[in-house]
């Protein structure tokens, strides 16, 4: 995206943001509302038009989930996502594994087989990302993606936009929470009355260090934010970036662990 503005009659929403999104990364725009973030998440996957400027998109699969999700009363939620599935070019008997698994890895409240017209805002926000990725995604792209969504399913969402990130796909989302933010997002960048400000974390270049006294059994070497995993005789030390370990603490006392100690460290 270079020089990009975009005008809506006579009010200029965007005004020339340059933004490059990388493979691997996990990019949060915030800002007020009215700031112009929808404008720009639109803009990157093509929905609107710049006034001026261009976006060029290299990815060749692209998922979107906006703000509002308009769900189709007629069809439950899975027959909807193997819809969509089939739609994208998937198998029918694949369209249904990806969908099932999705649905029940973010805990859809009644079953894949509920009436998309009984579900409630935060059920259809599972439909929503579920749909978004159903095929791995080059680009996937999020306007307030946590909103309405119970605590599981907050958690299991970061995993999965870090999983996309991890698997070579390009991330971008709004959100107006400061923790969440903190605990997802590689890059921040804010928009102020149209207008980008580019402002790479330290965060990102800051490493913490969590020591853990063992409860149940978990592989902590699978866990999406967890950098080095050192294993002693009474539990673990995991490295993780600053900012991105309350899943893991979250993770740990769910499972019976204890918290020893959690300190920065320098990177190495």
């Amino acid at each position: 995206m270079s020089r990009v503005s975009k005008r809506y009659g006579r009010r200029e929403v965007v005004t020339e943001v340059d933004l490059h999104l990388r493979a691997g990364e996990l990019l949060a725009l915030v800002g007020a509302n009215g700031s112009g973030k929808s404008t720009v998440l639109k803009l990157m996957v093509g929905l609107t038009r710049p006034t001026s400027g261009t976006v060029h998109r290299s990815a060749r699969i692209v998922s979107y989930v906006p703000d509002v999700f308009t769900s189709h009363d007629r069809l439950s939620a899975s027959a909807y996502l193997r819809h969509m599935g089939r739609i994208r070019g998937l198998t029918a008997r694949a369209a249904r594994r990806r969908s099932d698994a999705l649905l029940d890895r973010l805990a859809l409240s009644g079953g894949a087989d509920t009436p998309m017209r009984q579900l409630s805002k935060g059920n259809a926000q599972k439909v929503a990302l579920a749909q978004a990725l159903l095929e791995p995604p080059q680009l996937l792209v999020l306007d307030e993606p946590w909103a309405g969504l119970d605590s599981t399913a907050h958690r299991v969402l970061r995993e999965l936009l870090t999983e996309t990130a991890e698997a070579g796909g390009a991330v971008a989302f709004t959100e107006h929470s400061d923790q969440v933010v903190k605990a997802t997002a590689t890059r921040t960048c804010e928009l102020r009355h149209g207008r980008l400000r580019q402002s790479s974390s330290e965060a990102a270049h800051q490493l913490t260090e969590v020591e853990l006294l063992r409860g149940a059994d978990l592989d902590w070497s699978h866990h999406p934010d967890v950098i080095e995993v050192r294993r002693d005789d009474v539990g673990v030390t995991l490295i993780l970036p600053t900012g991105r370990h309350d899943a893991a603490l979250l993770t740990a006392l769910n499972h019976g662990w204890s918290v020893r100690s959690v300190r920065q460290v320098k990177p190495e």
